[in-house]
Order: C-alpha cells, then structure tokens, then sequence
C-alpha cells in the first residue's frame, strides 16, 4: 500500500487514521500467569505518510530512550503527523523492572533474539510479539540504546550505510558520528533492515539514569527525520557542522588496560584526543607502580569505562581515528562552545551536578 493513502494501523487491534491510541500489550506471562505486557503508543495521523516504529529499552537499564519516546508521544497528536507513529516504550518489560540489560532468571539477551519464533525461549517469544505485531507493519525504525553499566558512550548512530534507505535515515538523524556495519544478525536492527525496513540505533550515554542534554539531542534528531521523510513537514532538520561516518575498514580500536588496579581517566574535557596523549592512569593501591594507556593516533573517544577499577585485559576506552579535516572542525567547534560530546556539557553525561556518582 502507498504511503499516499490513509491506512488503519492493525495489530491485534486496530487504530484508525486520525486516532490516538495508548495501551498495554501482553507479550508473555510471569511464573504466576500474569501478563507482562509492553506500553505502546499509536498515533496515527489525519493525513498519508510513512510508518516510522521507536523502541525502547530493549535492554532494560537502558533508560535514555524511554524519556524520549515519553516525550514524543505527549507532544505529538494525529493532526500534527502524517503517517503513523508506533511507540513501543519499554521493549524489555522484565528487565525493566529487575533494573538490568537482559531478561532476568536466564540472561536472555532480546536484542539477540529477533525476529523471533512462537515456539522459542523467553526472549525469542517476547521478540516474536513485538516483531510480528508492530516492527512488521512499519517503513522505518529507530532503536533507542545506552551504553551498558559501567561505560558511557557518545552520542551516536549505528547504521549500515551501504544500504542506501538506512544512510538517508542516519543521515537524517543527524549524529556527528556514524558507526557503519550491519550490526548483529538477529539484533532488531539487522533483522528489519534486511527485511525493507530501514532502521538506525541511537547509542546515548549510560545505563541506569536520564541525562537531559543527550535527551534533548535526540528529540532533536527524532524531530529532523520528521522532516527528512515529511512526517512533521514543518519540523526542522538537523544538519551537523562535521560529521564522521566509520566504516568496517576505518581505524577503531578498543585500549585495554595492560595492568590491574585503580583507574583514572586524564582525558578532557572533550572527547577529542591526540596521539600520545595520556587517556588514563592505572596505579597500583600503593600508587607505587603506574600504567599509562596512550591514544594511538588522534580520534573521537566513543566509550568510555566508568568502573574506577580494572583488570588486564578490561576496555577502558573506544577510540575511532579522524581525518585532519575532521579534527579542524571538531576544534572549531570546541573554541565557538558547540561541540556535543559529554564532557563537554559540564560532565552531564556523569551526573546532573557534574560529578560522578559512584
């Protein structure tokens, strides 16, 4: 059916063109035979569009997404979109509720379970559900993630670019920094991006908390793929002064830590570093022995441990390479207070105070 035509959006229901629609749906049992069930929001709007679907935290501590789709599902009614929006809150009720990323008792991840079967484990049941009922009607998707506990990642996209469908939507997001692959096979994203649904991961932050400055940012960059796709036609476009896409071939490395012991970051304030500069210290409890870990060239870091303390062998931070050209325009905008990376906003991406929490 064309996007040019006013279409009902059915599931087990049905939400009529011009209807505002939101409710629980059962996509499993608790031991007990109550129903877990999933919040959703359809808003489907008065005039033809595109089917755009949201999630959020398939990883249950995964919270920045959450407010998000709050956000957008309170501000938006069925005379403001054309097309549909399918909301679905919070993916990983269980997780949810125990507060970590995988489904509790068995550690199912359920961003590795898509798209599921009727038949499967936990995880692949509850994927089923949501696949089959809400993510299959849809044209387009973004999936919202946090690092997990104990990093914080960089506001960024995850995309396969070399799908041309699912560049326009990363591009129309508008993140300065694009990971480029398909991601993981039976992750939602892979699944109905190879299935003709174009669909981009926004990574946002950390685990276990909302940071409004990385919040904020999103809504923006939800509002300009309104506009890019004319879902919002009087929504305004983000479009980045830089922007690094990383590719399968380009540099990225994750730096370990060579010694066990306490960690202290040195790198600041902005996630731009150079090479041979010190990203971190590991010391010994005595601070009589002392490990530096060195940018091996000049990159954006994109994750970054927050655990004060490591063993060999433990990441404690993801850098990815940059281009001189690139990096002039970073330091433009370190100079002119525009860069968006976390420590750039007063440490928000710690804590609302600007101090880490732990």
């Amino acid at each position: 059916m064309s996007d040019d035509e006013l279409r009902s959006f059915k599931y087990d229901g049905e939400v009529k063109p011009g209807e505002k629609r939101q409710f629980r749906y059962e996509v499993s049992e608790t031991y007990l035979g109550d129903p877990v069930e999933i919040p959703v929001t359809i808003i489907n709007g008065d005039k033809p569009g595109p089917r755009l679907f949201m999630t959020a935290a398939i990883h249950g501590d995964e919270l920045n997404g959450v407010k998000v789709l709050q956000e957008v599902a309170d501000r938006y009614a069925p005379t403001d979109i054309h097309g549909t929006l399918v909301l679905l809150h919070v993916v990983n009720v269980p997780g949810y509720q125990a507060q970590q990323r995988d489904l509790p008792i068995y550690d199912q991840d359920l961003n590795r379970s898509f798209p599921g079967k009727s038949s499967a484990n936990t995880a692949g049941r509850i994927a089923n559900q949501v696949y089959e009922r809400f993510i299959n009607q849809c044209d387009l998707g973004i999936d919202f993630h946090t690092s997990t506990r104990n990093r914080t990642t960089m506001y960024h996209a995850r995309a396969d670019i070399d799908d041309p469908d699912v560049d326009r939507l990363a591009q129309a997001f508008g993140t300065n920094v694009i990971l480029s692959g398909e991601g993981e096979a039976d992750s939602l994203r892979a699944v109905a991006s190879r299935n003709g649904i174009p669909t981009v991961t926004v990574e946002m932050g950390k685990a276990h908390r909302f940071q409004p400055a990385l919040i904020e940012k999103a809504l923006d960059g939800v509002e300009s793929v309104f506009a890019t796709y004319d879902i919002v036609p009087e929504a305004t476009r983000v479009d980045p002064l830089w922007r690094k896409v990383m590719g399968a071939t380009e540099e990225k490395r994750w730096l370990r830590a060579d010694t066990g012991g306490l960690v202290e970051m040195e790198w600041g304030p902005n996630p731009l570093v150079h090479g041979g500069e010190t990203i971190c210290t590991i010391t010994d409890q005595f601070k009589t022995e002392e490990h530096r870990v060195e940018a091996p060239f000049t990159g954006l870091i994109v994750g970054v441990l927050e655990n004060p303390v490591a063993l060999p062998g433990h990441p404690v931070c993801h850098l990815v390479s940059i281009s001189p050209e690139t990096r002039d325009e970073i330091e433009r905008e370190i100079t002119n207070g525009e860069f968006d990376g976390y420590r750039s906003y007063g440490q928000q991406w710690m804590t609302e105070n600007g101090h880490d929490d732990s």
